[in-house]
């Protein structure tokens, strides 16, 4: 029966894939390589993700819509692997999937959303970009700040602070928001509505 279902959702129902970039593990959670995780962690609620494609993913239903989240599991330079499977699997156009990532060129949870841009040195958005083929990828770029007396890699990989974590939760219902936008509208739609403020 589950198979039967998959099989029309790929035939009659527009998808539209939304995939949280960090990093699987205990030992990651909270780390600001991982705000694409804890963004769809706060969105589907106490839904149960489950494994597939070397991911975890859940379904939600918004507005009619059908709706796809994911959390890769792979390293995160190896992203676009997982989002290509689903891509194919479900037959979903790039401009139909929204990817949500960290950044380090903005304020901490300053956003910004984008269509058509290079990866911005972002080895997440790299994958994905090569995995699809194209770099238009509509995607949510999430603010981390950048402590440039701090490497790199430790810098995304420290720990949010518990402040920053309440500003976090705080912030969490514009992402919610941007999400069911880009769900019933477009990418555009929402750089119109959003870029603004």
């Amino acid at each position: 029966i589950e198979a039967i279902k998959e099989s029309l959702n790929r035939m009659w129902y527009k998808l539209k894939l939304v995939v949280g970039i960090g990093i699987y593990g205990k030992e990651y959670e909270c780390t600001r390589h991982n705000l694409g995780f804890m963004v769809l962690d706060y969105f589907p609620g106490n839904k149960k993700f489950v494994k597939k494609f070397n991911a975890l993913c859940c379904e939600e239903n918004i507005n009619g819509e059908k709706v796809i989240f994911i959390k890769p599991l792979t390293y995160v330079n190896l992203s676009g692997e997982a989002v290509a499977k689903f891509a194919n699997y479900y037959k979903i156009d790039s401009k139909d999937i929204l990817i949500i990532q960290d950044d380090l060129d903005l304020s901490f949870l300053k956003y910004r959303l984008k269509y058509k841009s290079s990866a911005g040195g972002h080895n997440g958005m790299k994958s994905i970009i090569s995995s699809l083929g194209t770099d238009m990828v509509p995607r949510l770029k999430i603010g981390i700040a950048h402590d440039r007396s701090i490497d790199t890699k430790d810098y995304v990989l420290g720990r949010i602070s518990k402040a920053n974590l309440e500003q976090f939760n705080e912030m969490s219902p514009v992402f919610k928001d941007i999400i069911v936008d880009f769900v019933n509208h477009d990418i555009e739609y929402c750089m119109q509505k959003y870029n603004k403020k």
